[in-house]
């Protein structure tokens, strides 16, 4: 456990570490250190959130789980309120707090995670069933999701609706019972995807990248000469070409593209490396938790990670439609910093909590009577 400790702070720690040097060398020519140093702000509160929730027992959160689902869906409510939700690119998805922006689609990420992973341990035994197991959580999943759905933020939707279907399937529901919904689900986002001419653009642009290139296919395209014209090694930290104007997300969603221009595929490789590392060693956590509150936390948290990242490098790279994701840890943006940082505090938690292997908790019990565990028995 000691080792996937180390090797999930190391790699959230380079993470980070890359993404602040990025965001700089990405965003001095607009704005200077502007970005970088909010970058900073959230950076230090997401560390003393990591800090803080590391340090406690991840137990006692479960008596707030319906208080931090409330308050997220509260306040997806109220993002959804013109006058009071910040409208950006006909997307409602931020509150505006003067200094900075808050999403609170972030929020609904943890709480969501939260409300499955108590869930699945309260009804622990009913989880097989259609009703228990799919139905109720499928409700209050359903609420967080449609309310993101209608911002609009289709990409954070997907997410978190595949994270929710990975914690249900860990949580013992029956495949014969979630393959139909699943399957309806995806009909139901083609069909609206179908009836919406902007998300349609977006498809066509990216099947037909190189005849939509100087329309919606514009960035796409342009971070697709970002990572091919860095090569191996990259033209050198600041001197990528596509952030002057070409790649107009180029801080943001866009990020990895300037990640390879500049460094190079040896770079971008890391990037993804670094991410494999991190699901690798939540995976781990959670399958040595010590109960099954924390094994879904610790699951649904890796994914969603993981998901957020092979979804943003999948767009950056042209594998997947443009869906509006940040790259984790990475990218500009605090709200999803903080979460982030706070969401690998609960992976922390999870991990101290975890029992020691069998081996060390009985090495020294000599006193135990002959053929109780740990001791060998004589035949």
């Amino acid at each position: 456990m000691k080792s996937a400790i180390s090797i999930l702070v190391f790699c959230v720690g380079a993470l980070l570490s890359l993404g602040m040097v990025m965001l700089y060398s990405s965003s001095m020519v607009q704005v200077g250190a502007h970005y970088l140093l909010m970058q900073l702000v959230w950076c230090g509160a997401g560390l003393v959130g990591c800090v803080a929730i590391a340090s406690l027992d991840y137990q006692i959160l479960r008596k707030y789980v319906w208080w931090i689902y409330g308050f997220a869906a509260i306040l997806l409510v109220l993002v959804l309120i013109p006058g009071i939700g910040l409208k950006i690119n006909g997307a409602r998805r931020w509150f505006d707090l003067g200094v900075a922006r808050l999403q609170p689609s972030e929020l609904g990420k943890i709480a969501l995670i939260f409300m499955l992973a108590w869930y699945g341990e309260r009804f622990q035994r009913q989880m097989p069933n259609f009703k228990s197991g799919l139905v109720t959580p499928g409700c209050f999943a359903g609420l967080l999701i449609a309310l993101i759905f209608v911002e609009p933020d289709r990409g954070t939707a997907i997410l978190l609706s595949a994270v929710t279907c990975v914690m249900l399937l860990v949580a013992g529901v029956r495949m014969r019972y979630f393959i139909p919904p699943v399957v309806l689900a995806i009909v139901g986002l083609i069909v609206s995807i179908a009836y919406d001419p902007m998300r349609m653009k977006r498809v066509f642009s990216w099947l037909y990248l190189e005849e939509n290139k100087e329309g919606v296919g514009y960035q796409a395209y342009q971070a697709m000469i970002a990572l091919g014209s860095g090569g191996w090694n990259g033209l050198g930290l600041g001197n990528g070409r596509q952030k002057l104007g070409f790649v107009p997300e180029h801080h943001t969603d866009f990020i990895f593209s300037i990640i390879g221009e500049e460094l190079g595929l040896i770079a971008t490789f890391g990037v993804v490396l670094g991410f494999v590392g991190i699901v690798a060693c939540g995976v781990f956590i959670a399958s040595r938790a010590k109960d099954t509150f924390g094994r879904l936390l610790a699951t649904g948290i890796t994914f969603l990670i993981g998901l957020q990242a092979f979804i943003n490098i999948g767009v950056v790279t042209s594998a997947l439609p443009n869906k509006g994701i940040s790259l984790p840890f990475i990218s500009y943006g605090g709200s999803n910093l903080l979460i982030m940082l706070t969401s690998v505090g609960l992976l922390l938690s999870v991990a101290r909590q975890a029992p020691s292997p069998v081996g060390v908790e009985v090495k020294n019990t000599g006193d135990l009577p002959n053929g109780a565990l740990g001791t060998p028995q004589t035949t």
